[in-house]
């Protein structure tokens, strides 16, 4: 069974929590059926991670301002290009085929942005364990982490998740060939398309 502190934090990835919501730490217990305490902890285990803010006396799921955001996708392109370089060398092929096998059942969910943004972290990890290296692993959970404060998915952009599916099987299929090189080329790009795609998003919802 989950503790309080990941069924809190899986709750804030699936889009249970969006930025801005105020978390109530009786609500917490009451919802996943644990005392108030194991609550507490995991309130300020979040805080303490940026993960939440506090608003006067309540805490809030945080929200990512624009140069945060910027920082965020930069950093995430570099770990990302590491781990598509380091499978292209050491991921089986088995690994590839589920990546491939992914892709090609992500297409299904082309109609549905919620479910496609689960199914793209997913993807992402996959990448991430065929790199080999733990280490690498650890500092992309907490990016990946860190990317659940983002409102609302780059995904949901007309046309966006064909493109990026098409870019996910660029990927694989650089990763199955050993190409370290093109690996890191095609990782970079779709985490580019994804960053102009959610610029693109916020500049059209901006009210002036």
């Amino acid at each position: 069974m989950k503790d309080a502190y990941s069924m809190i934090l899986s709750a804030i990835d699936a889009g249970v929590y969006q930025p801005g919501d105020r978390l109530v730490e009786s609500e917490l217990a009451e919802r996943f059926g644990v005392s108030r305490t194991p609550v507490r902890e995991a309130l300020q285990r979040l805080e303490t991670q940026a993960m939440l803010t506090r608003d006067g006396r309540s805490l809030i799921v945080s929200t990512l301002d624009h140069n945060q955001l910027a920082e965020l996708y930069t950093v995430r392109a570099e770990l990302e290009a590491l781990a598509a370089r380091l499978a292209a060398r050491h991921a089986t092929p088995e690994e590839v085929r589920v990546m491939s096998q992914m892709v090609a059942e992500d297409r299904k969910s082309l109609d549905n942005p919620r479910v496609l943004a689960r199914t793209n972290r997913r993807f992402h990890h996959q990448i991430h364990l065929a790199s080999h290296n733990r280490y690498l692993v650890q500092q992309l959970d907490l990016v990946h982490r860190s990317m659940a404060l983002m409102a609302r998915t780059s995904l949901a952009a007309e046309g966006r998740g064909s493109v990026a599916l098409d870019e996910h099987q660029a990927i694989v299929d650089a990763i199955g060939a050993g190409d370290a090189q093109a690996a890191d080329k095609a990782l970079r790009n779709h985490i580019s398309m994804a960053w102009e795609t959610r610029l693109k998003l916020d500049a059209a919802s901006d009210d002036f």
